[in-house]
């Protein structure tokens, strides 16, 4: 009677049931975190280079890809500081860390300060947040519960995305695309951009307190039960802040022993060569991330309601999607999984790689008119870039329902015990090319084929960046033999 509750749909779900409070806390704090760094450092941070601190497309680019590397090295480098310190002291440091950069971002626009004392810790800042919360996703959840688990855990993120995305073209619609807003109290005048950021440090705060007084320290859910093993600590005498860079030494040289290991193990090699052909298609999620809020502006517009278009409908869509397709496929391996998600996504950002015309009868019909007056409350024709727009979120979002929660669970799912946060750390590690590529390239591609005046051929960027995503559902594909790893509790 058990195996077939379980294999109920709605047994899939109630697995659930009895969780520690400590995972529907991750779940809470993902949302708030998402919010944070969408509202900062997604489609916000390439304007406010460009507008605020004074910077051209290819440099504005260069920056972008310079930051997006530095925040995957830490990434990569704390997955070991995690494992040595614990999930609770990595989160508070990160958020911490996270409010004095967007405090910074907010008021001060000097590249001299901007740069150095905002974008620098808020990439640590960053980094002491995704890798941890994987990993307590990981560590509050059963085998049972894994998988259902990582959908929701997915979907809490992408709830974040959608409050971003909204919260984006709200404040845009408000203030214009370059407006200001006077703080109030200390009635400093900031632009359209620093507000968003400001509002990104005011979804931080709360991820503190609900850390401090919410997350207990050495809580891990077992098949076998929940264990509680307070943290021991390791310097009693000294105050929080000493106490911490103190193990951030001892961490480093941990660090180091772990990471050492890890290159002898077999398995490591071939969950980098997974990784490194799944980069390929997050090609495409940091294009819409660096290079596509300047597309759209210039194709549609100024006060173009890009959130909507990408991060609202994508978000809302993963949100519902995600959880329905983690039950169905609840048996499926991640691998496999992957495969099929990453094919989806490959294929959709063709949509926006042909001419717009081809989507005029579309956009003068009954999908232009739902689109453009219903939901987007445009006036006048709709254009017919906004139907291949939309139909390529539409066809990505589910293809990223199938593949990217699945990244979470896999190198939760073959991580020897004890070296989870270094397995999810270090799948970010293919990430640095593709993140130091794309920032790099948006600025020079923007420049080549959709300058901000002068002729335009748009549909290149999108499809040089379709071709490229093809090779990560062909080579998990083709090389799957060899690089395919044993995932725990499955057969």
């Amino acid at each position: 009677m058990t195996e077939a509750k379980d294999e109920s749909f709605i047994g899939k779900f109630m697995v659930l049931k009895g969780a520690v409070r400590e995972l529907w806390l991750i779940f809470g704090t993902k949302i708030l975190t998402i919010t944070a760094y969408a509202l900062v450092g997604t489609s916000t941070l390439g304007l406010w280079l460009s507008s605020d601190v004074g910077l051209s497309d290819q440099n504005a680019g260069i920056v972008i890809a310079s930051w997006s590397s530095v925040l995957t090295i830490f990434t990569v480098m704390v997955g070991s500081l995690v494992d040595a310190i614990g999930i609770r002291k990595s989160l508070l440091a990160g958020f911490g860390l996270c409010v004095i950069a967007r405090f910074t971002m907010s008021f001060f626009s000097a590249p001299w300060i901007a740069l150095p004392l905002g974008l620098l810790p808020l990439a640590l800042g960053e980094a002491l947040q995704t890798p941890v919360m994987v990993a307590a996703v990981k560590r509050f959840s059963t085998t049972r519960q894994r998988s259902i688990a990582f959908s929701i855990y997915y979907s809490m993120m992408n709830v974040g995305f959608a409050v971003a995305a909204w919260t984006f073209d709200r404040v845009r619609s408000g203030l214009g695309e370059y407006g200001h807003y006077s703080v109030p109290v200390i009635g400093i005048q900031i632009s359209t951009y620093q507000t968003i950021i400001l509002l990104g440090l005011l979804f931080t705060i709360p991820n503190l307190l609900i850390t401090y007084f919410g997350l207990r320290a050495g809580v891990e859910a077992t098949d076998e039960g929940v264990k509680i093993v307070p943290d021991t600590p390791r310097y009693p005498e000294a105050n929080f802040l000493s106490a911490f860079f103190l193990s951030c030494r001892d961490a480093l040289k941990e660090w180091g022993r772990i990471f050492s290991s890890l290159w002898t193990q077999p398995t490591f090699y071939r969950f980098l060569a997974f990784f490194g052909f799944v980069v390929f298609v997050k090609l495409i999620l940091y294009h819409m991330y660096y290079t596509f809020p300047k597309f759209a502006i210039r194709e549609l517009g100024e006060g173009a309601p890009i959130g909507h278009i990408f991060g609202l409908l994508n978000a809302v869509i993963v949100v519902f999607l995600a959880p329905v397709v983690g039950a169905l496929t609840q048996r499926f391996s991640a691998y496999k999984t992957v495969i099929i998600g990453t094919t989806i996504t490959a294929l959709s950002v063709f949509f926006m790689a042909v001419p717009p015309s081809l989507f005029q009868g579309l956009a003068g019909g009954h999908l232009g008119n739902l689109i453009g007056h219903t939901w987007l409350g445009l006036a006048g024709p709709v254009h017919p870039l906004y139907v291949a727009i939309v139909l390529c979120v539409v066809l990505y979002s589910i293809g990223e329902a199938f593949y990217s929660p699945r990244l979470y669970e896999y190198p939760a799912a073959i991580a020897p015990k004890g070296q989870e946060g270094s397995y999810l750390a270090l799948s970010m590690l293919p990430y640095f090319v593709a993140k130091f590529f794309v920032g790099t390239i948006s600025g020079f591609l923007l420049a080549r084929y959709c300058p901000a005046v002068g002729p335009r051929n748009s549909q290149t960027i999108w499809l040089i960046v379709g071709i490229m995503a093809l090779i990560a559902p062909l080579g998990l594909i083709i090389f799957r033999r060899y690089i395919q790893v044993h995932e725990a509790g499955r057969d």
